[in-house]
């Protein structure tokens, strides 16, 4: 087994990660970035981005490519595709074991983002990759001339849902509420769309299907009344939960399971910092992401 030793390793290489990155390795200090698949993070499997400043439109994977290459100009070592088994943050110094290398560094800066959230009902286990997906960019091209639902009221949800009507015959938007959650401009969009439905006031309640998803059980939260609607994928987008598995129980985390953070990123524990989605944050966007990279490897290169 490889061994590694850095100042700084940063776990995850989304954009908080890789910004972070950049900033570290400015900074002079011998920067590591592991992840366990490929470097962009969730923003690589965006269609596009319109809300990133200087970039009135940029394709997801396009704006990640930028961050890697501005990583690499400054060598930032790269080690994707870990299969992580243990993270020690406690110790010092801190140790992260791979199937493939051990990683001790100085510092360590968490950077592992968040995953979407289950509905947690009947069929939505069984039916994942047959009808049940949480990227409408990965999957939509499999729905054409299909009717699907998409779960929820954000701008995740509703954004997504008007990327899925370039594929799918009807899109079925499903929330609990009378009244979108997303930013009016979304709302604004998605109402002129002729192949969105909303469903308001309903949560699911059962995926059916036989090999593919075929239904879903609705309940209405006012009435109380069931209804099947016929579909043939469902996306649910209801909010995200933070990737700490291996971390929980090391470090001050909120009743969500984000990490606690101050203003510098700094954590509970000594020389670790915790940046983007992963902690407790107002805004979760690629640029707030950024910038926390950039907060998070200074402070982290000060303590060092």
């Amino acid at each position: 087994m490889q061994s590694f030793e850095f100042d700084t390793v940063i776990l995850g290489g989304g954009p908080a990660g890789l910004s972070a990155g950049i900033y570290a390795s400015r900074g002079a200090v011998s920067t590591a970035v592991i992840d366990t698949s490929m470097m962009g993070g969730q923003p690589s499997n965006y269609l596009e981005l319109e809300n990133y400043p200087g970039f009135p439109i940029v394709g997801g994977y396009d704006l990640m490519e930028k961050f890697e290459e501005h990583a690499d100009k400054f060598g930032v070592q790269k080690f994707p595709m870990q299969e992580i088994e243990k993270i020690d943050l406690i110790s010092n110094p801190k140790v992260i074991l791979t199937k493939e290398a051990e990683f001790r560094a100085k510092t360590v800066i968490v950077a592992t983002g968040a995953k979407p959230l289950k509905l947690g009902v009947a069929g939505e286990n069984e039916f994942v990759g047959r009808g049940v997906s949480y990227c409408a960019v990965c999957d939509g091209a499999f729905y054409k001339d299909k009717v699907v639902a998409v779960v929820g009221g954000g701008n995740a949800a509703v954004e997504e849902a008007m990327y899925l009507t370039k594929f799918a015959d009807k899109v079925y938007v499903i929330h609990r509420r009378d009244e979108l959650r997303a930013d009016k401009i979304v709302q604004e969009r998605a109402f002129k769309d002729d192949k969105l439905e909303f469903v308001w006031s309903s949560v699911v309640k059962e995926i059916k299907g036989d090999d593919l998803v075929n239904s879903v059980v609705l309940e209405n939260v006012k009435t109380g009344e069931t209804s099947e609607l016929p579909v043939n994928g469902v996306f649910p987008y209801i909010g995200i939960v933070p990737n700490v598995e291996l971390i929980s129980g090391q470090i001050e985390q909120d009743a969500s399971g984000f990490i606690v953070t101050d203003e510098t990123m700094k954590t509970s524990l000594d020389g670790v910092f915790a940046i983007g989605d992963v902690r407790k944050t107002p805004l979760r966007q690629v640029i707030t992401a950024a910038a926390d990279g950039a907060v998070g490897a200074v402070y982290a290169v000060k303590y060092l």
